[in-house]
């Protein structure tokens, strides 16, 4: 939604149109599906509504979809933005100046009592200078703190050159052990669900619903922004892994996967990250984003594929009301003690079998 219909700028434009919106995040210099309209509708069935702010800075138009959440009873709201703000250049200081008076102005008019922020750009003394300038204070991250991107500009030799030896190694035997790759569509989510929870189950990490994915699915997969792949027995059919891939522009990321016992010893996670590398470049994408590297287990396997490890900036917060924020503050602290209580049995990251995806 747009919170001042008079303006006519480029930015403005974005404000109103969808469309425009996801076209300007595909094409930005941070094509990320967390600032894609299809996520907002996502993010919708979990009591989130979306309004998008834009300003028109000196390199051209910088915007953000905020996810905002308004607690019952209350009269202010908070807004969330995920690997935001989006532009067709690197942040720098300039845009996030044009983008800050924008949000303040926007959020107030709103009635958000703050706004938690984490750009896609790369931690900077300079970057952090800036954000502390404008009123932006360091705040706890959602999104992951590290991630590796794969350039897929470069051919496949070059990508498989930069992988370590055991990677290498690990993705010929399960070749050689008859483990294939498959394209896969709605019909076997039930099948994806079933090998992630029980993986997520085996690291100690708390699940989402069986619902959740088919959302996300039926939200992403008719845009063209999801795909899922299955790693197979080649003699009996049976599934030993999985990823659900979600893209947005020229960006693909590795976000949910997982593998039974059995692909384990057949590695055929290995060659199903691969075959996922191999087929994204294949469709004209340009960066595979392994989404985070959480803890060492996952860390260490991830790494084996190569890539350039990014450091975020991470999360920063800007208070627009400063009674709401208070008032908001205390009920989400108190939120989260409750989660980490609720989990107490479940979230185990330093189980022995964590490091297995």
């Amino acid at each position: 939604m747009t919170l001042d219909g008079e303006r006519t700028t480029l930015a403005a434009d974005l404000e109103l149109d969808p469309n425009a919106w996801d076209a300007f995040v595909a094409a930005s210099a941070q094509p990320t599906h967390l600032q894609a309209s299809a996520w907002a509708a996502i993010k919708r069935g979990n009591g989130w509504s979306a309004m998008r702010v834009a300003a028109d800075a000196a390199s051209g138009p910088v915007g953000g979809q905020l996810l905002v959440t308004r607690p019952r009873g209350l009269p202010w709201g908070m807004g969330y933005l995920p690997r935001g703000p989006v532009s067709a250049s690197p942040i720098d200081a300039r845009s996030l100046d044009a983008f800050t008076g924008r949000v303040r102005a926007a959020a107030r008019g709103a009635r958000l009592g703050w706004v938690r922020m984490e750009p896609d750009a790369p931690d900077s003394d300079v970057l952090r200078a800036a954000l502390t300038a404008l009123g932006w204070v360091p705040a706890p991250h959602v999104q992951p703190e590290r991630s590796l991107i794969i350039d897929l500009a470069q051919d496949e030799a070059a990508i498989l050159a930069a992988m370590h030896r055991k990677c290498r190694q690990s993705i010929n035997k399960s070749e050689r052990l008859g483990v294939r790759v498959v394209d896969a569509g709605e019909e076997r989510l039930a099948e994806f669900y079933a090998i992630h929870t029980d993986a997520m189950r085996r690291a100690g990490i708390a699940t989402r619903t069986e619902g959740t994915y088919r959302g996300m699915w039926a939200e992403l997969a008719p845009r063209g922004m999801a795909r899922l792949l299955f790693a197979e027995d080649g003699s009996t059919g049976s599934a030993l892994a999985t990823l659900f891939l979600v893209s947005c522009g020229s960006r693909v990321v590795d976000l949910y996967g997982g593998t039974t016992a059995d692909g384990g010893r057949l590695r055929a996670n290995y060659l199903l990250k691969w075959e996922a590398i191999r087929r994204a470049r294949a469709a004209g994408m340009r960066e595979y984003d392994l989404w985070g590297l959480p803890r060492a287990g996952i860390a260490q396997f991830k790494s084996g594929f190569g890539g350039a490890e990014v450091d975020y900036i991470g999360a920063w917060d800007l208070i627009t009301d400063r009674v709401g924020h208070r008032v908001l503050r205390a009920g989400e602290m108190g939120r989260a003690r409750f989660r980490r209580w609720r989990y107490r049995d479940v979230h185990r990251p330093d189980a022995p079998d964590a490091g297995e995806e």
